[in-house]
């Protein structure tokens, strides 16, 4: 990868060689990926403005034409005819210009977002625990998005102003060298005046995409946590954080506005057109130049008012787009300490794990101090402490969530940092107390984690999660397709929909964090009976506080403040144990 290497835990198998030392070196990486695209789109722009040109020439020679005596309607009609065929070569051109332009606004959008995804997919769950999802949607989608307008209109808009600018001069040179005095000083102007109409247009260009995102963010959230904000009665202040981010995402664009309704390349367009008026009436009244000579100037001269106007919106554009391409690039940029490690182990596992002296902390607060215990394969152990003891943060380092600060983590006897994680995490299968469910059927999200499955395979591994009755009731039975995140489903329902997701799956190492919670003492009965078949297969943790859940499980482990206080079977701890003992007075 050029320009910025990063650690993933995701990586497509073919790198995106794009350069990111800086926004514009990063957008050229992805323009130079089809060479041939503005290439032809520069060529077809040369063309285009010649064949305009060329019709302001052939205006003039036509009132040379005329006004000499004794003219011929067939010369008048040469000259119609090659205005028509300089006219159709325009509008031809034109066509091809705008067509490759968007081909290559389209596929610069395209590659970017995909690049950015990948990059997403490959951060680290620390990362993603910080972000707000609404500025990464709004990363995604609009600043992406504004990419595409960079080019089509924005880049193409200031390619075809350029050379409106530098044929209509070069032709103007061909009719006399010394008509081109005042379009030069023009030109000087028009350089330092946009120059300076972009360096002020900067920082609120900035400052929009920012204002954006803010503004996305709080709608996010809001309408993600709607819930919570009616059972709290607090519309009323969440409308006002949103008008009060959709105020400023406003005044960043009344700031645009005054810095534009302030264009100083118009006043000196005017003063040019007029200057260049006197200055060829002058040469012809001197007898330098025809009449015929003069309107080809003018109308040369008037071509030059397009590159001037359009340059207070294409390069608006080109700022927006390079100030998207900033903030894209600050996600992708962020390295995260995992990586693939493709090369590393990647046989099917027994389930023995070892914790050496583990240590993890994040934020410089420790969670887990010198915590040491072994599992052996087929083992249930349960994990017991009060809130904030370290009981999730504990699993997540056998799957490589996270990474321990200190020890290690041993999965039948290799350090998991030494397996490959797409082999490591196939095996691990995670349920969580907050279930996540995709806006698909229930049929795909059963098969999320082996999507080769068959529905026969699907309906057994419901039937084992007590889902299959309450599936088979739904409209669609299986291929009913559920709610953001599963929000057309009761709790329970959703619980049982991932247990039977990690029933198909079949893993080596099982962890269960409170996945029962919201299930019936009598549906949750069943649920473990075929938890406890299928655990002989497979190492499960269970982290509970359902007291007939960890009076089943061969050993419990039992934290305290991030360390292991003790460790045993059930009736040994409520002897020996005080911590235990008082965790099990809370839990009856």
């Amino acid at each position: 990868m050029k320009g910025h290497t990063s650690r993933r835990e995701f990586a497509l198998e073919q790198e995106y060689p794009y350069s990111r030392v800086s926004p514009a070196r990063w957008i050229l990486s992805h323009v130079l990926r089809y060479p041939q695209l503005p290439l032809l789109m520069i060529c077809a722009s040369i063309v285009n403005n010649i064949a305009f040109g060329y019709i302001q020439v052939l205006v003039g020679r036509g009132f040379d034409r005329i006004l000499h005596q004794g003219w011929a309607i067939s010369d008048v009609a040469a000259l119609a005819l090659a205005i028509v065929a300089s006219a159709l070569t325009q509008g031809v051109t034109g066509l091809a210009r705008n067509i490759t332009v968007e081909f290559l606004a389209q596929r610069t959008e395209r590659d970017s977002r995909a690049e950015l995804y990948a990059s997403l997919l490959g951060k680290s769950q620390t990362f993603h625990s910080r972000q707000r999802i609404g500025d990464i949607m709004a990363r995604c989608t609009n600043d992406v998005r504004q990419l595409n307008y960079m080019f089509s209109p924005g880049v193409m808009l200031i390619t075809d102003s350029t050379m409106a600018t530098v044929i209509p001069i070069v032709m103007i040179g061909f009719l006399q060298p010394r008509l081109m005095l005042v379009p030069l000083c023009f030109v000087a102007l028009l350089v330092l005046t946009v120059v300076d109409y972009n360096r002020r247009l900067k920082p609120p260009s900035m400052a929009q995409r920012e204002h954006f995102a803010e503004m996305n963010t709080h709608l996010a959230d809001s309408v993600a946590g709607i819930e919570v904000v009616k059972s709290n009665r607090g519309e009323t202040r969440e409308w006002k954080r949103f008008s009060d981010a959709a105020r400023a995402f406003r005044d960043t664009y009344v700031r645009q506005g005054g810095i534009q309704a302030v264009y100083l390349p118009m006043l000196v367009f005017g003063a040019a057109w007029a200057g260049g008026f006197l200055h060829a009436l002058l040469l012809w009244r001197a007898g330098t130049i025809t009449l015929g000579q003069v309107v080809a100037f003018m109308g040369l001269v008037g071509t030059l008012r397009f590159p001037t106007f359009i340059s207070l919106f294409s390069f608006n554009l080109v700022q927006l787009g390079l100030a998207s391409a900033q903030r894209i690039l600050s996600l992708i940029r962020v390295e995260t300490s995992l990586d693939q490690n493709r090369g590393g182990e990647s046989d099917r596992m027994e389930g023995r794990v070892v914790f050496q002296s583990v240590g993890f902390g994040y934020d410089g607060e420790s969670v887990l101090r010198d915590v040491s215990f072994e599992v052996q394969p087929g083992e249930t152990v349960a994990i017991v402490g009060r809130t904030g003891s370290g009981k999730t943060t504990l699993t997540r380092l056998v799957n490589r969530i996270f990474d321990v600060s200190e020890g290690k983590v041993l999965v039948d006897g290799i350090d998991v940092r030494s397996w490959s994680l797409e082999s490591l995490r196939s095996q691990i299968s995670v349920i969580e107390q907050d279930v996540f469910l995709f806006s698909r059927t229930i049929a795909q999200n059963i098969s999320f984690g082996r999507p080769q499955a068959t529905r026969a395979e699907i309906e057994e591994a419901a039937r084992q999660a007590q889902a299959h009755e309450f599936v088979q009731a739904l409209p669609e039975g299986y291929e009913t397709v559920i709610g953001e995140r599963g929000v057309t489903l009761s709790g329970g329902q959703r619980q049982r929909i991932a247990i039977a997701r990690a029933f198909l799956t079949r893993p080596r190492i099982l962890i269960l964090d409170d996945s029962t919670s919201a299930i019936d003492s009598a549906t949750e009965e069943e649920i473990q009976k075929a938890i406890r078949r299928i655990s002989r297969e497979q190492t499960t943790f269970l982290i509970t506080h359902r007291l007939s859940q960890i009076r089943w499980a061969d050993r419990i482990l039992v934290l305290r403040r991030g360390r292991l206080v003790d460790q045993g079977r059930h009736a040994d701890l409520l002897e020996r144990s005080m911590d235990y003992r008082r965790i099990f007075a809370q839990y009856r």
